[in-house]
């Protein structure tokens, strides 16, 4: 069975390789060449040997003077020997490329596959594990095939040549040596299967050991604000342990594969000259034959040697292939609208968003939505309110399609989202989150997001929404660089830029999730003004925690666990004297959000 999947792993390889197949294939008809010109020498020394004892056994130098003879058989080896080390650097380089142009593409559609992933499988998967199958594995890879696969295949055929020239030289000392093959190829194959379970282990502490360096850099300032750098260099330690541990399984069975194969090396040597002296002593064979077989007694092993550091090679890359299997197995984000013609809005395309009767739950004896009912009509603002947990956040994975409800429908403009292709449900919404991310390059890089605005545009666009101020405190504009997750800006800076990177789109429905969070008042007066004139005529969904954010909604919706239980206008609300009003007086005297 294990066989089996691991055949089906390295042909989903093949597509990978086929765009390099020529290369391949001139790589593969390289190796009897490189493998002849390599079995070829110990039978020119021996023939050497025998030429100086005035025994040949080759006809044609029977009859040449020794002088003659013996630079003949020099100088062929000394082509052997060029003729090898040609063959084999060019195939080696051929390989070598092979394999990295096989990994960079790979590299590249994983990245991709990884990107395309339901947000439910990040949010089961660290970051450190995503990392380590999309690095270390793919390097992985590039042994696999760069020496790991081709280099087997080359031993095995330079063993076949060998194996046939021992034969055809002396019967005898031929079965001899290749009886030892068959119970030395059993138990390094045996040796090499507990490798792989001991390198798949590896491969899992790096993954856990990558995941907790992630952590802990990311919240680097969390740690020491609190003072966890002891507590978590200590956990640390004991992750790293258990990788050590990990790495000391594998290398007991390399050093075993390696030491048993010397020893088995020297003992066949020792047979060769026991064997090989009494046929010498007998007359049966010459000096030359026996010179012959000791060095064939040696290069006999080297293949087999080379294949258990291959082997260990090829665990490793079919460790990787197998992790990298359960990654691309992962179902992509599914769009089976993707590629139809968009269906008729029921609504006039105004930005209609209506909840029919959702329920949902991160897990499913978890529920966050209870049967929502929930409709908002085009052009309408609505501020969704409620204690933490109530589900706010996740009406807005929902409508984005970041998850998929378990019941009920969610529909934009009387259609059904499902029904409407990804790409084009998520150009017709905005949605600045509280949680601001920029991308390292230029603030016009980041604005932009792959859209095609030229600089013009993208100059008026921030000049409309207000941005001027802001570009004029950053050295270059529009085209200050920025550091990763835009370190070099301050909180309200990112919130600003966040807010214009979704207005230079023009949804239809807006949606924030306490978008004004970190700025200060007069900031957050100032894009206030901005944002009634990007909200005007569009829907917009504001999730807000500040009496100042919400007062203003057309219609605030409260909910409680996963459920409305009030909605309207503010003064409405407070008269009704219900949770939102309960949430509005703890608010106005500082003990609570809503």
């Amino acid at each position: 069975m294990a066989a089996t999947q691991d055949l089906r792993r390295l042909k989903s390889l093949l597509p990978y390789l086929r765009p390099d197949r020529r290369r391949v294939a001139l790589a593969l008809l390289l190796l009897v060449p490189v493998a002849a010109s390599s079995a070829i020498q110990p039978l020119l020394v021996g023939q050497t040997i025998a030429v100086l004892r005035r025994e040949p056994s080759w006809s044609w130098l029977q009859g040449l003077p020794l002088s003659q003879a013996v630079g003949q058989l020099v100088a062929l080896l000394l082509m052997a020997v060029v003729l090898r080390l040609l063959l084999q650097g060019s195939q080696s380089l051929m390989v070598q490329t092979i394999g990295q142009r096989l990994t960079h593409r790979l590299r590249i559609d994983l990245f991709g596959h990884a990107l395309a992933l339901p947000l439910a499988v990040h949010d089961r998967t660290p970051v450190g594990k995503l990392l380590t199958r999309l690095t270390s594995d793919v390097e992985a890879l590039t042994e696999l095939v760069g020496t790991g696969a081709i280099g087997v295949l080359a031993d095995v055929v330079t063993l076949v040549v060998i194996a046939t020239l021992m034969l055809s030289t002396e019967l005898r000392l031929g079965l001899m040596l290749l009886a030892l093959q068959l119970p030395m190829g059993w138990l390094v194959i045996r040796l090499q299967q507990r490798y792989r379970l001991a390198n798949y282990r590896v491969r899992e502490e790096l993954s856990q050991l990558n995941a907790d360096l992630q952590e802990n850099l990311q919240g680097l300032e969390v740690v020491q604000m609190f003072g966890r750098q002891a507590h978590n260099s200590a956990a640390f330690a004991r992750t790293s342990e258990r990788y050590r541990r990990a790495i000391d399984g594998t290398v007991f069975y390399d050093s075993a594969i390696s030491a048993l194969l010397e020893w088995v090396a020297l003992v066949a040597i020792a047979l060769v000259l026991a064997l090989g002296g009494s046929l010498v002593t007998g007359g049966v064979i010459g000096l030359g034959t026996l010179t012959t077989f000791i060095l064939y007694s040696q290069r006999l092993f080297d293949p087999l040697r080379q294949m258990a550091e291959r082997f260990t090679q090829l665990q490793g890359g079919l460790t990787a292939i197998e992790r990298i299997g359960e990654l691309r197995e992962l179902d992509t984000e599914a769009d089976p609208a993707a590629g139809r013609p968009l269906p008729p809005a029921r609504h006039g395309g105004g930005g209609a968003v209506t909840f029919d009767d959702v329920c949902f739950g991160y897990r499913p004896d978890e529920p966050i939505l209870r049967h929502l009912q929930l409709e908002i009509a085009p052009g309408e603002h609505v501020a969704l309110v409620g204690p933490t947990g109530s589900g706010k956040s996740t009406i807005i994975r929902l409508l984005c399609r970041l998850y998929e409800p378990q019941s009920g429908r969610i529909l934009l403009d009387g259609v059904d989202i499902r029904e409407l292709p990804l790409a084009d449900l998520r150009r017709r919404l905005g949605v600045v989150l509280q949680d601001t991310f920029l991308f390292s390059g230029t603030v016009a890089d980041n604005l932009r997001l792959g859209d095609d605005l030229s600089d013009a545009t993208l100059s008026r666009l921030c000049h409309d929404l207000g941005l001027d101020g802001l570009l004029q405190h950053l050295p270059r504009g529009l085209d200050t660089p920025l550091r990763e997750r835009g370190g070099n800006l301050s909180s309200g800076e990112r919130q600003l830029l966040a807010v214009a990177r979704v207005a230079v789109r023009d949804p239809a429905v807006l949606v924030m999730d306490e978008a004004t969070a970190f700025l200060d008042p007069s900031t957050e007066a100032a894009l206030q003004r901005d944002l009634e004139r990007m909200l005007s005529g569009r829907t917009a969904i504001v999730i807000a925690h500040r009496l100042a954010t919400v007062e203003a909604a057309d219609r605030i919706v409260v909910l409680r666990r996963g459920a409305v239980v009030e909605q309207g206008r503010h003064d409405e609300l407070r008269r009704q004297g219900g949770l939102y009003a309960q949430l509005a007086s703890l608010q106005e005297r500082g003990l609570a959000s809503l």
